[in-house]
């Protein structure tokens, strides 16, 4: 009997140490092939596999996160981001499934601001308004990328440089968005930019999230907890409206965890005239730390995500444009409401709007932010 024991301890031990040494052999970066882009450039796909065998995926074709796997409450893996299975999918048309958008994320208003006394016309591609970027904004170009060093997990770096004028925007852009994926289920986005004139830039991440995983239903039993005590309104054209709006009150009050379908059909100007939530809100604490910016949590899975950023913003979307016509990774399909957005940001239309925080990068200075998305289980 003694032997029998001795027997079974030493399997589970050796079994164990194979699990081990399975996980800790997958740590690591793959680069691949990818197809080619628009005009002919090569794009490449980077996977990284952290300590846990948990893994994410990044293509250099607008520096676009296409997938994210990580574990239910029972240990099953399954990919949390929408978006496609090949580099096809996102050369079409779509709504800016894990891409970084820029120069400037989100909407500015009659597609023109002005800076220094001089007036700036953009392309617009959202009705009068421009919405993240114009009509070809950093989602749509091969990034150049690079592993690069990290001591707290394995790390891209990608870069985009925009010439002066692209899509009306002064100055000559240099970006780089460093893709950190930690050993803890940890995404974090680091993003750095410079100009040689003075310019107006403001960067997020537009990754579309369904903590039940990708293509399974809709998220409004998701519950939502966002850092936030006001909101910035929005008119016509989902443009803000240079308010700061308290949450109190109002179907925009996250402060306390609540399903995200609880009041989105509220009869509400505001959910009306975004089609249910596409509203930034402001970010308690102080912009330029890191600090919580929201919690979800997705019952059946027990998945978890917690957002930091040291944006002053974020803007949740409930995916109102989603309409079934996208057929995604698996080929499952999409329908209005399939997944969440958190787009840390500036606020929207702030070169417009001056008592908002600035957006305005000069030469000599440096943009500098970082997102992080954890991901976790509760039990």
């Amino acid at each position: 009997m003694v032997r029998r024991s001795a027997m079974l301890i030493s399997f589970l031990l050796v079994t164990f140490g194979l699990a081990l040494a399975a996980s800790a052999d997958s740590r690591g970066i793959r680069r691949q092939a990818w197809g080619k882009g628009p005009k002919g450039e090569p794009v490449e796909l980077y996977t990284l596999t952290n300590a846990k065998g948990n893994a994410v995926a990044i293509t250099t074709y607008g520096a676009i996160v296409v997938s994210i796997n990580v574990p239910d409450k029972a240990g099953k893996v399954g990919d949390v981001a929408l978006g496609f299975d090949s580099l096809d999918g996102y050369l079409g048309t779509h709504p800016f499934f894990g891409a970084i958008v820029g120069r400037y994320g989100n909407r500015i208003g009659g597609a023109q601001f002005t800076l220094d006394g001089k007036t700036y016309t953009l392309a617009k591609n959202n009705g009068p308004n421009t919405l993240h970027g114009g009509v070809k904004g950093f989602d749509k170009y091969v990034w150049t990328a690079r592993e690069a060093p990290s001591k707290d997990g394995l790390a891209i770096e990608l870069t985009h440089v925009s010439p002066d004028g692209d899509e009306g925007f002064p100055g000559t852009l240099t970006t780089h968005v460093t893709y950190t994926w930690t050993d803890a289920n940890e995404l974090r986005i680091d993003y750095h930019a410079t100009t040689d004139k003075p310019t107006v830039v403001n960067l997020t991440n537009h990754s579309y999230f369904n903590l039940a995983g990708q293509g399974t239903g809709t998220i409004l039993d998701h519950k939502l907890q966002i850092s936030a005590d006001r909101f910035t309104p929005v008119g016509q054209g989902l443009i803000t409206t240079g308010e700061l709006k308290p949450v109190e009150g109002t179907p925009f009050d996250f402060r306390q965890p609540t399903a995200i379908g609880a009041r989105i059909d509220a009869k509400d100007e505001q959910i009306t005239l975004g089609g249910g939530y596409d509203h930034n809100f402001v970010v308690n604490g102080q912009a330029g730390t890191l600090r919580p910016v929201a919690h979800i949590s997705e019952p059946t899975t027990g998945r978890t995500m917690d957002v930091l950023s040291t944006e002053p913003g974020v803007q949740f979307y409930t995916g109102n444009f989603l309409d079934g016509t996208i057929k995604g990774k698996g080929g499952k399909v999409y329908p209005k409401r399939a997944a969440f957005c958190l787009e840390t940001q500036h606020y929207p239309d702030s070169p417009n709007k001056p008592d908002f925080p600035s957006v305005v990068l000069r030469p000599g200075q440096e943009y500098k932010t970082t997102t992080a998305y954890r991901f976790g289980v509760e039990k």
